[in-house]
């Protein structure tokens, strides 16, 4: 688009009123860009209509939401309106099931350099979240169908809508899921991340036993959901498994994993590694925590730990990594 396309200059309108509270005439504004025929403009609309939270913008959200739905194919290539205004609508709590029902069914095969993709597949995964926060009495069954979606982003959609509303039940449901498995390792990740999130005491030992799985990508999903989690009782599996851990590319892994614990205990574990052990493991526990050197406690327990260890290589290493200037 060039500088004088007049949907480039919307979009900038767009951007600039992300920046402040609206205005009623702001709010106008917004409510005419729902009303226009491009789909990228509408999709930005409903983000900054979620943005701001303006509920009185409800009615004009749904009525884009048909609008495209009449002809998707033509009118909302890549499936941008649909799915911005069904995330927006989820996250203002709208909870008429209607729009949400209707995503859940939608399939939107397009065109691409390879074979034709689904653009509807995030869509889907929005619309089962949303659903199974409304008061629709089929909502869980009506979502299940999901867990087997031929495309990641639904599976990943109907997982976090378990985790998030589903209650025991979902639960059961997410366990359920990472013992069928799932070609994507990215779902069972989503799996875990989610069970620990729902049910922390119930769920730490079932995602802990995955940590000892044959399958790499598995392993290393149940390190990082483990770690995400910030569970202190996440810390003694994931110690475990790094000593008993010989190759070094999973204990790297491992390492991040405690690091992204950010717990008291899981960073002396880190800073004696780097005080003590070999310089390649040692380099590999500083860079671990070099992702939150922005963090004064971290950042003064690993120089202390550098000092200590009296290496120049060492040094050097934490000198580039924990640059001020980059955290």
């Amino acid at each position: 688009m060039s500088k004088s396309d007049p949907i480039e200059k919307a979009l900038d309108r767009l951007g600039e009123l992300r920046h402040r509270d609206p205005s009623p005439q702001d709010i106008e504004e917004i409510r005419k860009f729902l009303a226009h025929k491009s789909n990228l403009l509408v999709a930005k609309a409903a983000k900054l209509a979620a943005q701001h939270r303006r509920s009185e913008l409800t009615h004009d959200l749904v009525a884009a939401f048909h609008r495209f739905m009449a002809n998707p194919a033509q009118n909302d290539k890549r499936c941008a309106a649909l799915t911005g205004i069904a995330e927006a609508l989820y996250e203002m709590d709208y909870c008429e099931p209607d729009i949400y029902l209707k995503g859940l069914k939608h399939i939107q095969m397009e065109a691409s350099f390879g074979p034709p993709i689904d653009a509807a597949a995030a869509l889907r995964g929005i619309s089962a979240q949303a659903l199974l926060r409304t008061r629709y009495k089929e909502a869980m069954s009506t979502i299940i169908p999901l867990l087997v979606d031929r495309e990641p982003p639904a599976r990943i959609g109907a997982v976090r809508a378990l985790a998030t509303n589903g209650g025991n039940t979902g639960a059961l449901l997410l366990r359920l899921k990472v013992l069928t498995g799932d070609s994507e390792p990215e779902v069972i990740a989503e799996c875990f991340l989610g069970l620990l999130n729902s049910a922390a005491e119930d769920s730490l030992r079932f995602v802990a036993e995955f940590l000892d799985t044959e399958d790499q990508a598995i392993s290393d999903a149940a390190i990082w959901a483990l770690g995400q989690s910030r569970l202190p009782a996440a810390f003694e599996p994931l110690k475990a498994h790094w000593e008993k851990t010989i190759a070094r590319d999973q204990r790297t892994t491992i390492l991040s994993g405690i690091a992204m614990l950010r717990l008291e205990v899981g960073i002396e574990f880190l800073c004696s590694i780097i005080e003590t052990e070999n310089q390649t493991t040692a380099t590999d526990a500083l860079n671990a925590l070099a992702a939150f050197k922005s963090n004064s406690s971290i950042r003064e327990a690993v120089a202390a730990a550098v000092r200590k260890r009296r290496d120049k290589n060492l040094q050097a290493t934490f000198a580039r990594e924990f640059r001020e200037n980059e955290s």
